[in-house]
């Protein structure tokens, strides 16, 4: 399966449109977001993605009931703070990583095939072990001012990491 990966889209409209057009170009089957939506107005912004989404929730996030609500009545799932998310024969962890000691652990014991997580702001895949540790920068260019998001084949655990506009 291909799945996209994204975090921090601070509610930057533009690029999160722009990520939302590439990921279906990209034809992904499955979206993970690793949290800092910020506002519920960007929901609608999803409504386009031809995919299924799974969330978690960012340190940045405000109105997380309205959040969620929103999200659901497009269809897709904000967990909370962690979510364990089974693709084909792989555990995928999904955390925002504002808490440094769990991500840290998480990596660490190398007990899920792959970790996701966003808050740096910084794009990078690596292995830890058995684990392939993928963070997908962020898709609003505020910190980096390079937005970026990460496809995912969970058959061959290639990770790459796509530039945005």
């Amino acid at each position: 399966m291909i799945v996209g990966i994204i975090a921090d889209t601070h509610d930057r409209l533009p690029l999160l449109d722009e990520a939302v057009k590439r990921l279906n170009e990209e034809k992904v089957q499955l979206v993970l977001h690793a949290g800092d939506y910020v506002a519920p107005f960007v929901v609608p912004h999803f409504k386009s993605l031809e995919a299924n989404l799974i969330g978690v929730f960012g340190n940045n996030d405000g109105d997380r009931e309205l959040l969620k609500k929103r999200f659901t009545e497009l269809g897709a799932e904000i967990r909370g703070k962690f979510a364990e998310v089974k693709v084909d024969r792989l555990r995928i962890a999904l955390l925002h990583g504002d808490e440094a000691e769990l991500l840290r652990s998480l990596i660490d014991v190398e007990g899920h095939d792959v970790v996701v997580y966003g808050h740096t702001h910084e794009a990078k895949t690596y292995r830890k072990g058995k684990t392939l540790v993928i963070n997908p920068g962020e898709v609003c260019g505020y910190l980096s001012e390079k937005p970026t998001m990460t496809i995912l084949d969970t058959r061959t655990l290639d990770a790459k990491i796509i530039h945005l506009k």
